[in-house]
Protein backbone atom coordinates (compact mmCIF):
# COMPACT_ATOMS: atom_id res chain seq x y z
CA UNK A 1 0.00 0.00 0.00
CA UNK A 2 1.37 3.63 -0.84
CA UNK A 3 0.31 6.04 1.32
CA UNK A 4 1.32 10.04 1.78
CA UNK A 5 4.02 10.94 3.72
CA UNK A 6 4.58 14.81 2.57
CA UNK A 7 4.35 17.16 5.44
CA UNK A 8 0.68 18.24 5.51
CA UNK A 9 -1.34 20.61 8.12
CA UNK A 10 -3.45 19.08 11.09
CA UNK A 11 -5.67 20.09 13.84
CA UNK A 12 -4.01 21.16 16.88
CA UNK A 13 -5.77 19.76 19.34
CA UNK A 14 -8.73 17.37 20.32
CA UNK A 15 -11.27 20.85 20.88
CA UNK A 16 -10.11 21.69 17.39
CA UNK A 17 -11.09 18.43 15.99
CA UNK A 18 -14.73 18.99 17.28
CA UNK A 19 -15.39 22.17 16.45
CA UNK A 20 -13.85 21.95 12.26
CA UNK A 21 -15.73 18.88 12.35
CA UNK A 22 -19.29 20.23 13.63
CA UNK A 23 -18.74 23.16 11.84
CA UNK A 24 -18.73 20.88 8.78
CA UNK A 25 -22.09 18.95 9.94
CA UNK A 26 -23.74 21.80 11.19
CA UNK A 27 -24.81 23.90 8.35
CA UNK A 28 -28.40 25.18 6.16
CA UNK A 29 -29.64 21.98 7.10
CA UNK A 30 -29.96 22.47 10.69
CA UNK A 31 -31.12 25.55 10.91
CA UNK A 32 -33.18 25.55 7.80
CA UNK A 33 -34.12 22.08 6.42
CA UNK A 34 -34.27 20.26 9.45
CA UNK A 35 -37.40 22.49 11.32
CA UNK A 36 -38.95 22.51 7.76
CA UNK A 37 -38.49 19.11 7.36
CA UNK A 38 -39.45 18.22 10.48
CA UNK A 39 -43.16 20.39 10.40
CA UNK A 40 -43.59 18.59 6.77
CA UNK A 41 -43.93 15.13 8.33
CA UNK A 42 -44.91 15.45 11.43
CA UNK A 43 -43.10 16.99 14.39
CA UNK A 44 -41.40 14.49 17.48
CA UNK A 45 -42.17 10.52 15.88
CA UNK A 46 -40.63 12.01 12.55
CA UNK A 47 -37.34 12.95 15.37
CA UNK A 48 -37.29 9.80 16.57
CA UNK A 49 -37.06 8.00 13.15
CA UNK A 50 -34.23 10.45 12.13
CA UNK A 51 -32.28 9.76 15.06
CA UNK A 52 -32.57 5.57 14.34
CA UNK A 53 -31.30 6.88 10.58
CA UNK A 54 -28.50 8.37 12.49
CA UNK A 55 -27.32 6.12 14.41
CA UNK A 56 -27.84 3.22 12.04
CA UNK A 57 -26.70 5.21 8.73
CA UNK A 58 -25.37 8.51 8.52
CA UNK A 59 -22.97 8.15 11.41
CA UNK A 60 -21.76 5.02 10.02
CA UNK A 61 -20.62 6.43 7.03
CA UNK A 62 -19.02 9.49 8.88
CA UNK A 63 -16.84 7.25 10.78
CA UNK A 64 -15.91 5.47 7.64
CA UNK A 65 -14.81 8.57 5.80
CA UNK A 66 -12.59 9.51 8.99
CA UNK A 67 -10.95 6.16 9.00
CA UNK A 68 -9.86 6.39 5.34
CA UNK A 69 -8.60 10.02 5.74
CA UNK A 70 -6.82 9.97 8.89
CA UNK A 71 -5.27 6.48 8.03
CA UNK A 72 -4.16 7.84 4.74
CA UNK A 73 -3.54 11.19 5.36
CA UNK A 74 -4.75 12.29 2.17
CA UNK A 75 -7.27 14.18 -0.02
CA UNK A 76 -10.62 12.59 -1.19
CA UNK A 77 -9.26 11.15 -4.46
CA UNK A 78 -5.63 10.49 -2.95
CA UNK A 79 -7.12 8.24 0.20
CA UNK A 80 -8.11 5.39 -2.34
CA UNK A 81 -5.14 6.43 -4.70
CA UNK A 82 -3.03 5.06 -1.56
CA UNK A 83 -5.33 1.76 -0.35
CA UNK A 84 -6.06 0.70 -4.02
CA UNK A 85 -3.54 2.12 -6.43
CA UNK A 86 -4.28 1.42 -10.09
CA UNK A 87 -7.52 0.48 -9.50
CA UNK A 88 -10.43 3.07 -10.31
CA UNK A 89 -11.91 3.15 -6.35
CA UNK A 90 -10.46 6.93 -6.63
CA UNK A 91 -13.54 7.69 -8.71
CA UNK A 92 -15.28 7.51 -5.90
CA UNK A 93 -13.13 10.43 -3.84
CA UNK A 94 -13.32 12.27 -7.73
CA UNK A 95 -17.12 12.15 -7.47
CA UNK A 96 -16.63 13.39 -3.47
CA UNK A 97 -14.92 16.73 -5.08
CA UNK A 98 -17.06 16.88 -7.95
CA UNK A 99 -19.93 17.01 -5.57
CA UNK A 100 -18.70 19.97 -2.77
CA UNK A 101 -17.98 21.45 -6.30
CA UNK A 102 -21.34 21.26 -7.51
CA UNK A 103 -23.28 21.89 -3.93
CA UNK A 104 -21.26 25.23 -3.40
CA UNK A 105 -22.31 26.22 -6.82
CA UNK A 106 -25.80 26.68 -5.01
CA UNK A 107 -25.01 26.43 -1.49
CA UNK A 108 -23.46 29.83 -1.84
CA UNK A 109 -26.62 31.09 -3.52
CA UNK A 110 -28.72 30.51 -0.38
CA UNK A 111 -25.95 31.46 1.81
CA UNK A 112 -26.24 34.68 -0.01
CA UNK A 113 -29.36 35.51 0.67
CA UNK A 114 -29.15 34.19 4.48
CA UNK A 115 -26.14 37.01 4.51
CA UNK A 116 -28.38 39.68 3.11
CA UNK A 117 -31.32 38.74 5.65
CA UNK A 118 -28.87 39.61 8.88
CA UNK A 119 -28.80 43.30 6.78
CA UNK A 120 -32.34 43.53 5.63
CA UNK A 121 -33.54 42.49 9.71
CA UNK A 122 -31.28 45.03 11.05
CA UNK A 123 -32.24 48.03 8.29
CA UNK A 124 -36.32 47.05 8.88
CA UNK A 125 -36.64 45.66 5.61
CA UNK A 126 -38.15 43.16 7.63
CA UNK A 127 -40.29 44.36 9.40
CA UNK A 128 -44.10 43.23 8.75
CA UNK A 129 -46.28 40.63 10.35
CA UNK A 130 -47.83 39.89 6.95
CA UNK A 131 -46.39 36.84 5.46
CA UNK A 132 -47.10 38.18 1.96
CA UNK A 133 -45.21 41.23 2.57
CA UNK A 134 -41.73 39.25 3.53
CA UNK A 135 -42.60 37.13 0.95
CA UNK A 136 -42.42 39.75 -1.35
CA UNK A 137 -39.08 40.92 -0.23
CA UNK A 138 -37.91 37.63 -0.71
CA UNK A 139 -39.44 37.44 -4.12
CA UNK A 140 -37.59 40.29 -4.99
CA UNK A 141 -34.21 39.05 -3.84
CA UNK A 142 -34.43 36.37 -5.36
CA UNK A 143 -35.43 37.56 -8.70
CA UNK A 144 -32.95 40.19 -8.47
CA UNK A 145 -29.56 40.09 -10.68
CA UNK A 146 -26.84 42.42 -8.90
CA UNK A 147 -28.10 42.18 -5.48
CA UNK A 148 -28.21 38.30 -4.94
CA UNK A 149 -24.56 38.23 -6.93
CA UNK A 150 -23.00 40.26 -5.17
CA UNK A 151 -23.66 38.33 -1.97
CA UNK A 152 -22.76 35.23 -3.58
CA UNK A 153 -19.47 36.72 -4.00
CA UNK A 154 -19.64 37.92 -0.97
CA UNK A 155 -19.88 34.93 0.85
CA UNK A 156 -17.04 33.40 -1.34
CA UNK A 157 -14.74 36.22 -0.19
CA UNK A 158 -15.56 35.69 2.99
CA UNK A 159 -15.16 31.10 3.07
CA UNK A 160 -11.69 31.99 0.45
CA UNK A 161 -10.21 34.26 3.03
CA UNK A 162 -10.79 31.45 5.73
CA UNK A 163 -9.70 28.43 3.84
CA UNK A 164 -6.31 30.43 2.27
CA UNK A 165 -5.03 31.17 6.10
CA UNK A 166 -4.82 27.00 5.79
CA UNK A 167 -6.31 24.18 7.85
CA UNK A 168 -4.75 25.42 11.65
CA UNK A 169 -4.70 29.01 11.58
CA UNK A 170 -7.96 29.26 9.14
CA UNK A 171 -10.21 26.54 9.74
CA UNK A 172 -9.47 25.40 12.98
CA UNK A 173 -9.26 29.15 14.75
CA UNK A 174 -11.91 30.22 13.22
CA UNK A 175 -14.62 26.95 13.75
CA UNK A 176 -13.69 27.35 17.58
CA UNK A 177 -14.74 31.04 17.71
CA UNK A 178 -17.89 29.98 15.83
CA UNK A 179 -19.23 27.03 17.01
CA UNK A 180 -19.17 28.24 20.59
CA UNK A 181 -21.13 31.81 19.40
CA UNK A 182 -23.77 29.67 17.14
CA UNK A 183 -24.96 27.43 20.62
CA UNK A 184 -24.66 30.98 22.63
CA UNK A 185 -27.16 32.44 20.16
CA UNK A 186 -29.26 29.75 19.95
CA UNK A 187 -29.69 29.65 23.73
CA UNK A 188 -30.26 33.01 23.56
CA UNK A 189 -33.30 32.36 20.97
CA UNK A 190 -34.42 29.63 22.58
CA UNK A 191 -34.95 31.30 25.84
CA UNK A 192 -36.95 34.07 24.07
CA UNK A 193 -39.25 31.42 22.33
CA UNK A 194 -40.23 29.42 25.06
CA UNK A 195 -41.15 32.65 27.30
CA UNK A 196 -43.57 33.36 24.72
CA UNK A 197 -47.82 32.59 25.84
CA UNK A 198 -48.59 29.44 23.81
CA UNK A 199 -45.26 27.95 22.95
CA UNK A 200 -46.13 24.60 24.90
CA UNK A 201 -47.71 24.25 21.39
CA UNK A 202 -44.71 23.84 19.84
CA UNK A 203 -43.02 22.00 22.10
CA UNK A 204 -45.52 19.29 21.92
CA UNK A 205 -45.61 19.37 18.14
CA UNK A 206 -41.73 18.50 18.74
CA UNK A 207 -41.36 16.45 21.80
CA UNK A 208 -44.47 14.59 21.82
CA UNK A 209 -45.03 11.93 19.07
CA UNK A 210 -47.79 10.75 17.26
CA UNK A 211 -46.70 7.46 15.82
CA UNK A 212 -49.59 7.51 13.04
CA UNK A 213 -47.95 9.83 11.02
CA UNK A 214 -44.86 7.67 10.56
CA UNK A 215 -45.19 6.32 7.10
CA UNK A 216 -42.57 4.73 4.65
CA UNK A 217 -42.07 7.99 3.50
CA UNK A 218 -41.36 9.73 6.71
CA UNK A 219 -38.96 6.77 7.21
CA UNK A 220 -37.53 7.58 3.82
CA UNK A 221 -37.49 11.49 4.86
CA UNK A 222 -35.89 10.80 7.73
CA UNK A 223 -33.02 8.08 6.57
CA UNK A 224 -32.36 10.64 3.68
CA UNK A 225 -31.83 13.62 6.23
CA UNK A 226 -29.60 11.92 8.49
CA UNK A 227 -27.34 11.08 5.58
CA UNK A 228 -27.07 14.52 4.21
CA UNK A 229 -26.81 16.32 7.51
CA UNK A 230 -23.69 15.17 8.69
CA UNK A 231 -21.50 16.49 5.28
CA UNK A 232 -20.83 12.62 4.28
CA UNK A 233 -20.88 11.07 0.73
CA UNK A 234 -19.33 14.68 -0.51
CA UNK A 235 -15.59 14.11 0.58
CA UNK A 236 -15.39 16.39 3.38
CA UNK A 237 -15.09 14.24 5.82
CA UNK A 238 -12.35 12.23 4.16
CA UNK A 239 -10.21 15.56 3.96
CA UNK A 240 -11.19 16.62 7.36
CA UNK A 241 -10.59 13.17 8.57
CA UNK A 242 -6.94 13.44 7.02
CA UNK A 243 -6.26 16.26 9.80
CA UNK A 244 -7.17 14.55 13.10
CA UNK A 245 -4.41 12.94 14.99
CA UNK A 246 -3.52 9.50 15.13
CA UNK A 247 -4.22 8.66 18.59
CA UNK A 248 -7.87 10.40 18.35
CA UNK A 249 -10.38 8.24 19.86
CA UNK A 250 -12.52 8.37 16.12
CA UNK A 251 -15.73 6.73 17.83
CA UNK A 252 -16.05 8.63 20.30
CA UNK A 253 -15.08 11.82 18.32
CA UNK A 254 -17.94 11.10 15.98
CA UNK A 255 -20.57 10.34 18.40
CA UNK A 256 -20.01 13.26 19.99
CA UNK A 257 -19.88 15.26 16.87
CA UNK A 258 -23.18 13.66 15.84
CA UNK A 259 -25.01 14.02 19.13
CA UNK A 260 -24.16 17.69 19.13
CA UNK A 261 -25.25 17.93 15.66
CA UNK A 262 -28.98 16.69 16.34
CA UNK A 263 -28.27 19.22 19.79
CA UNK A 264 -28.25 22.07 17.48
CA UNK A 265 -31.39 20.82 15.01
CA UNK A 266 -33.68 20.35 18.36
CA UNK A 267 -32.40 23.83 19.31
CA UNK A 268 -33.28 25.27 16.09
CA UNK A 269 -36.11 23.57 16.76
CA UNK A 270 -36.99 24.58 19.85
CA UNK A 271 -36.15 28.69 18.73
CA UNK A 272 -38.79 27.99 15.83
CA UNK A 273 -41.53 26.38 16.60
CA UNK A 274 -42.86 27.27 20.40
CA UNK A 275 -42.98 30.94 18.12
CA UNK A 276 -44.36 29.67 15.38
CA UNK A 277 -47.42 28.26 17.14
CA UNK A 278 -47.84 31.25 19.18
CA UNK A 279 -48.36 33.48 17.07
CA UNK A 280 -50.74 30.75 15.21
CA UNK A 281 -48.71 30.02 12.08
CA UNK A 282 -48.37 26.39 10.57
CA UNK A 283 -45.43 24.35 11.00
CA UNK A 284 -45.33 22.73 7.57
CA UNK A 285 -44.41 25.93 5.77
CA UNK A 286 -41.96 24.29 4.13
CA UNK A 287 -38.79 25.90 2.96
CA UNK A 288 -40.00 29.07 3.04
CA UNK A 289 -40.18 28.90 6.54
CA UNK A 290 -36.74 30.45 6.95
CA UNK A 291 -36.88 33.19 4.76
CA UNK A 292 -40.62 34.17 4.83
CA UNK A 293 -42.56 32.86 8.14
CA UNK A 294 -39.45 33.72 10.67
CA UNK A 295 -39.42 37.02 9.73
CA UNK A 296 -43.44 37.60 10.49
CA UNK A 297 -42.88 35.60 13.79
CA UNK A 298 -39.94 37.50 15.15
CA UNK A 299 -41.88 41.13 14.06
CA UNK A 300 -44.57 39.49 16.17
CA UNK A 301 -42.81 39.82 19.15
CA UNK A 302 -41.30 42.16 21.84
CA UNK A 303 -37.81 43.02 20.28
CA UNK A 304 -37.90 40.74 18.21
CA UNK A 305 -36.40 42.46 15.07
CA UNK A 306 -32.94 41.97 17.70
CA UNK A 307 -34.09 38.26 17.73
CA UNK A 308 -34.30 38.31 14.08
CA UNK A 309 -31.04 39.81 13.12
CA UNK A 310 -29.29 37.44 16.07
CA UNK A 311 -31.04 34.48 14.14
CA UNK A 312 -29.85 35.22 10.89
CA UNK A 313 -26.60 36.01 12.36
CA UNK A 314 -26.30 32.38 13.45
CA UNK A 315 -27.68 30.82 10.11
CA UNK A 316 -25.22 32.60 8.43
CA UNK A 317 -22.57 30.89 10.83
CA UNK A 318 -23.83 27.59 10.00
CA UNK A 319 -23.84 28.10 6.48
CA UNK A 320 -19.78 29.27 6.93
CA UNK A 321 -18.96 26.21 8.75
CA UNK A 322 -20.46 24.13 6.16
CA UNK A 323 -18.77 25.62 3.57
CA UNK A 324 -15.63 25.83 4.66
CA UNK A 325 -15.57 22.29 4.37
CA UNK A 326 -16.73 21.49 0.87
CA UNK A 327 -14.45 24.44 -0.52
CA UNK A 328 -11.96 22.76 1.43
CA UNK A 329 -12.26 19.15 -0.56
CA UNK A 330 -11.13 20.60 -3.79
CA UNK A 331 -8.17 22.62 -2.57
CA UNK A 332 -7.10 19.47 -1.05
CA UNK A 333 -7.36 17.82 -3.78
CA UNK A 334 -5.53 20.64 -5.80
CA UNK A 335 -3.09 21.08 -3.34
CA UNK A 336 -1.82 17.73 -3.17
CA UNK A 337 -2.40 15.65 -6.38
CA UNK A 338 -1.17 18.86 -8.45
CA UNK A 339 1.26 20.50 -5.92
CA UNK A 340 -0.71 24.12 -6.56
CA UNK A 341 -0.30 26.36 -3.44
CA UNK A 342 -3.17 26.66 -1.28
CA UNK A 343 -3.06 30.39 -2.26
CA UNK A 344 -4.16 29.54 -6.09
CA UNK A 345 -6.19 26.49 -5.23
CA UNK A 346 -8.13 28.63 -3.32
CA UNK A 347 -8.77 31.49 -5.92
CA UNK A 348 -8.97 29.29 -8.76
CA UNK A 349 -11.76 26.84 -7.07
CA UNK A 350 -13.94 30.12 -5.78
CA UNK A 351 -13.53 31.87 -9.19
CA UNK A 352 -14.62 28.63 -10.57
CA UNK A 353 -17.80 28.49 -8.05
CA UNK A 354 -18.31 31.87 -8.79
CA UNK A 355 -18.78 31.46 -12.44
CA UNK A 356 -21.03 28.21 -11.79
CA UNK A 357 -22.40 29.17 -9.16
CA UNK A 358 -23.90 32.68 -11.02
CA UNK A 359 -26.00 30.30 -12.89
CA UNK A 360 -27.78 29.04 -9.70
CA UNK A 361 -28.03 32.42 -8.13
CA UNK A 362 -29.66 33.66 -11.43
CA UNK A 363 -32.25 30.77 -11.98
CA UNK A 364 -35.01 32.97 -10.75
CA UNK A 365 -34.14 35.81 -13.31
CA UNK A 366 -32.17 36.12 -16.39
CA UNK A 367 -32.02 32.02 -16.48
CA UNK A 368 -35.54 31.43 -15.59
CA UNK A 369 -36.24 29.63 -18.61
CA UNK A 370 -32.51 27.86 -19.44
CA UNK A 371 -33.21 24.35 -18.14
CA UNK A 372 -31.16 21.32 -18.06
CA UNK A 373 -33.15 17.56 -17.85
CA UNK A 374 -36.11 20.49 -17.36
CA UNK A 375 -34.95 21.90 -14.15
CA UNK A 376 -33.18 25.52 -13.34
CA UNK A 377 -29.79 25.50 -12.85
CA UNK A 378 -30.23 25.57 -9.46
CA UNK A 379 -32.66 22.80 -9.06
CA UNK A 380 -30.36 20.69 -11.23
CA UNK A 381 -27.30 21.13 -9.11
CA UNK A 382 -29.40 20.11 -5.72
CA UNK A 383 -30.81 17.07 -7.57
CA UNK A 384 -27.65 15.73 -9.30
CA UNK A 385 -25.81 16.26 -5.87
CA UNK A 386 -28.96 15.43 -2.92
CA UNK A 387 -30.01 12.62 -5.11
CA UNK A 388 -27.43 10.85 -7.45
CA UNK A 389 -23.91 12.04 -6.51
CA UNK A 390 -23.65 11.95 -2.62
CA UNK A 391 -26.02 8.48 -2.33
CA UNK A 392 -23.70 6.95 -4.82
CA UNK A 393 -20.57 8.25 -2.88
CA UNK A 394 -22.11 6.85 0.50
CA UNK A 395 -23.08 3.69 -1.07
CA UNK A 396 -19.42 3.03 -2.05
CA UNK A 397 -17.41 4.46 0.63
CA UNK A 398 -19.71 2.27 2.78
CA UNK A 399 -19.00 -0.80 0.48
CA UNK A 400 -15.53 0.03 0.00
CA UNK A 401 -14.45 0.24 3.91
CA UNK A 402 -16.83 -3.36 4.66
CA UNK A 403 -16.04 -5.14 1.87
CA UNK A 404 -12.77 -3.64 0.43
CA UNK A 405 -11.12 -2.60 3.06
CA UNK A 406 -12.02 -5.38 5.37
CA UNK A 407 -11.97 -6.06 9.20
CA UNK A 408 -8.65 -6.37 10.12
CA UNK A 409 -7.59 -3.42 9.02
CA UNK A 410 -10.80 -1.50 10.21
CA UNK A 411 -10.32 -2.75 13.49
CA UNK A 412 -6.50 -1.49 13.42
CA UNK A 413 -7.51 2.05 12.78
CA UNK A 414 -10.57 2.32 15.13
CA UNK A 415 -9.05 0.76 17.89
CA UNK A 416 -5.60 3.15 17.51
CA UNK A 417 -3.52 -0.09 16.46
CA UNK A 418 -4.68 -1.90 19.67
CA UNK A 419 -4.56 0.58 21.96
CA UNK A 420 -8.43 0.89 22.46
CA UNK A 421 -10.36 -1.85 23.50
CA UNK A 422 -13.31 -1.99 21.29
CA UNK A 423 -13.58 -5.21 19.27
CA UNK A 424 -17.50 -5.19 20.35
CA UNK A 425 -18.10 -2.12 18.85
CA UNK A 426 -16.11 -2.74 15.70
CA UNK A 427 -17.99 -6.17 14.62
CA UNK A 428 -21.15 -4.12 15.44
CA UNK A 429 -19.88 -1.17 13.02
CA UNK A 430 -18.71 -3.75 10.03
CA UNK A 431 -22.21 -5.41 10.35
CA UNK A 432 -23.70 -1.90 9.38
CA UNK A 433 -21.36 -0.84 7.33
CA UNK A 434 -21.39 -3.82 4.51
CA UNK A 435 -25.25 -4.59 5.17
CA UNK A 436 -27.50 -1.94 6.57
CA UNK A 437 -25.83 1.26 5.18
CA UNK A 438 -25.86 0.05 1.51
CA UNK A 439 -29.33 -1.46 1.79
CA UNK A 440 -30.96 2.01 3.33
CA UNK A 441 -29.02 4.37 0.92
CA UNK A 442 -29.95 2.04 -1.83
CA UNK A 443 -33.38 2.46 -0.78
CA UNK A 444 -33.31 7.30 -0.62
CA UNK A 445 -31.30 6.70 -4.19
CA UNK A 446 -33.71 4.95 -5.92
CA UNK A 447 -36.87 7.06 -4.16
CA UNK A 448 -34.88 10.16 -5.19
CA UNK A 449 -34.67 9.51 -9.11
CA UNK A 450 -38.50 8.02 -8.56
CA UNK A 451 -37.31 4.32 -9.39
CA UNK A 452 -39.41 3.25 -6.54
CA UNK A 453 -42.47 4.46 -5.29
CA UNK A 454 -44.43 4.61 -1.65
Amino acid sequence: MQEIHSKREGFSSSIGVIAAILGSAVGLGNIWKFPYVTGVNGGAAFILVYLLCLALVGLPVMLAEHLLGRHTKANAVGAFKALQPGRPWFLVGGAGVLSAFLIMAFYTTVAGWVYSYIFKAAGGTLLSTKPEDTSLVFKTLVSGVSEPLFWQVFVLLVTGSIIMAGVTKGIERVTKVLMPLLFILLVVIDIRSLTLSGAGAGLSFLFKPDFSKITVSVVLAALGLAFFKLSVGMGAMITYGSYVDKNENLPKMAIKVALADTLVSLMAGVAIFPAVFAFGFKPDAGPKLLFIIIPTVFNSMPFGRVFMVLFFVLTAIAATGAMLSLLEVPIAYLTEQYQWTRRNATLLTILGIALLGSTATLSNSLLAKVTLFDKTFFDFFDFATSNVLLPLGGIFIALFVGWQWGYAKVKQEMSNEGKLENDGLVRVYMFLVKYVVPTAIALVLLAGLNIIHF
